[in-house]
C-alpha cells in the first residue's frame, strides 16, 4: 500500500511529525486505513512525506500511544479496532449516545420471556421473590458489528408492552420517558471484567476465553423507584466507559 506523494505539510511552528502523526490519524478514523490492515511501511512514509526517518518514527509513536495502531515484530504496522466509549458521567441509552458521535447503530431481539424474579432481580427491583417479571436479551450492533448482549429485566407489564415496540431502532430508555412518561433520574453501576463462554461468544461473535466488560445497572425513576435491572456484556476489544472525576478540595 505505498501512498501517493504528499504535499500537505507545511512550513510552520507545528512540527513536521505532529503533521503526519494528524494526517495520519484522520485517515484512520475515516476508513482510509481500516481496522488491522497494514499501513504503510516507515520507508514508504518518508519517500511519501519527503521526511527523515526518525519524523516518521515520532508520529507512528504518538498514533501508538494513542492506541490507534499497533505493531507486530517483523511484519509491520497495523490499524487498531477502534473502540467506542461512552461517559459514565451521564445516564444515557447505548444507541442513544453513540448516535450523538455519528456512529450507526442498531439491535436485534435474540429473546423475551416472562419469568419469576430471581433472589437478585427482585431485591433489584423491590419485588416479591418469584413475582413475575420480563426479560429482554438484545445484541446491540455498532456499525454493523455486533458489540454487546444486554439483558434487561422490567416489571411483567411495562416489559411485555416494550416488546411490541420498534427495539431495532430505539433505545428502552427513550420509550420509557418518551412514550411512558417515567421520568429517568438515576443509575447504580457495578462494572467487572469476565471471560466470555460459548454462548455469548456465538451472539457477539467473540471466540470462548475473550475479555468482556460487564455492567450491571440499575436505573431509577425521578421518584426512587427501580424500574430496569440490567446486565450488559461488552465486548473488550471495542469498548469502554470513561469517567472523569475531580479531587476535592480540604
Amino acid at each position: 500500500m505505498e501512498p501517493k506523494k504528499e504535499t500537505m505539510l507545511t512550513l510552520s511552528p507545528v512540527p513536521l511529525y505532529t503533521q503526519i502523526r494528524e494526517i495520519l490519524r484522520a485517515r484512520i478514523f475515516d476508513g482510509t486505513y481500516k481496522a488491522h490492515e497494514q499501513m504503510p511501511s516507515e520507508s514508504e512514509l518518508m519517500r511519501s512525506f519527503e521526511v527523515s526517518r526518525i519524523t516518521v518514527r515520532q508520529a507512528l509513536g504518538d498514533l501508538q500511544k494513542q492506541g490507534l495502531i499497533f505493531k507486530i515484530h517483523g511484519k509491520g504496522t497495523y490499524v487498531s479496532q477502534p473502540k467506542a466509549f461512552q461517559n459514565l458521567a451521564k445516564l444515557q441509552g447505548f444507541g442513544e449516545a453513540m448516535s450523538s458521535m455519528g456512529y450507526e447503530t442498531f439491535s436485534k431481539v435474540v429473546n423475551f420471556r416472562v419469568l419469576p424474579a430471581d433472589k437478585t432481580v427482585a431485591k433489584k427491583l423491590d419485588l416479591a421473590e418469584n413475582e413475575m417479571v420480563a426479560e429482554i436479551r438484545r445484541v446491540r450492533y455498532l456499525n454493523r458489528s455486533p458489540i454487546s448482549l444486554d439483558v434487561s429485566y422490567l416489571p411483567r407489564q411495562i416489559g411485555e408492552r416494550l416488546i411490541k415496540e420498534d427495539l431495532t431502532n430505539r433505545d428502552i430508555f427513550l420509550i420509557l420517558e418518551n412514550d411512558y412518561g417515567y421520568a429517568l433520574d438515576q443509575a447504580e453501576l457495578q462494572i467487572e471484567a469476565m471471560l466470555a463462554d460459548e454462548s455469548l461468544g456465538r451472539l457477539i461473535q467473540l471466540e470462548e476465553g475473550s475479555p468482556i466488560l460487564r455492567i450491571e445497572r440499575l436505573t431509577f425513576t425521578a421518584d426512587n423507584q427501580p424500574l430496569d435491572f440490567e446486565y450488559l456484556y461488552y465486548r473488550g476489544d471495542a469498548f469502554q466507559y470513561r469517567l472523569r472525576i475531580e479531587r476535592g478540595r480540604i
